[in-house]
């Protein structure tokens, strides 16, 4: 069965973005970011894959989900992960590039893709999505930057409260000051 991994920069105090949804005040360059970038090639967006002259292996992820604020976050580019199959999840009917899908049952449509036969389904954002698929998360992988945000985007939006259990599996402290955490979910909480 596929895994639904959950691949996010955070703040230290839990933020993935600010309060108006930028996120460019993570690190970007360090020691961390040629690691990251080759070990994950497959979540990074086609028209940066281009800019670098790489090629994603499609070994970590076949397929994407991502809300509909993370798709448009860049409105010169409606095709974000071409290399991907995109599920863009919308509580509203809405167009998108062909060969995009969207959904209004996130869950339900996570639930069959890990059904199926293929690599991982990156669950790219934001927070809100995050939050409503959390009982379906199976790995996170935390790029905790060393920044306090103090106010914006949570980790897994403005979920209710339910603690769902994650057991640790590594991390990895870079001079950067990045720290990536990687967690799996508990075994007493798979569905």
């Amino acid at each position: 069965m596929r895994e639904l991994v959950y691949y996010i920069a955070v703040s230290i105090d839990g933020h993935i973005a600010a309060p108006d949804g930028a996120f460019d005040r993570f690190l970007m360059e360090g020691d961390h970011a040629p690691q990251l970038t080759e070990e994950f090639a497959d979540a990074i967006p086609g028209v940066l894959l281009d800019a670098m002259g790489v090629r994603a292996p499609l070994t970590r992820f076949d397929t994407v989900i991502m809300g509909w604020d993370t798709y448009t976050l860049d409105p010169s580019n409606p095709n974000p992960y071409p290399h991907l199959r995109q599920i863009v999840a919308s509580s509203r009917e809405r167009e998108v590039h062909e060969g995009i899908e969207v959904t209004s049952d996130p869950v339900a449509r996570v639930r069959e893709s890990k059904a199926e036969d293929g690599a991982g389904i990156y669950l790219c954002g934001g927070g809100g999505l995050a939050g409503t698929l959390i009982e379906e998360i199976d790995r996170l992988v935390l790029k905790r930057n060393p920044l306090a945000f103090g106010d914006g985007t949570p980790l897994f939006g403005h979920a209710p409260y339910r603690p769902v259990r994650f057991d640790p599996v590594g991390v990895r402290v870079f001079g950067s000051g990045v720290v990536v955490e990687e967690y799996v979910r508990a075994p007493e909480e798979a569905a």
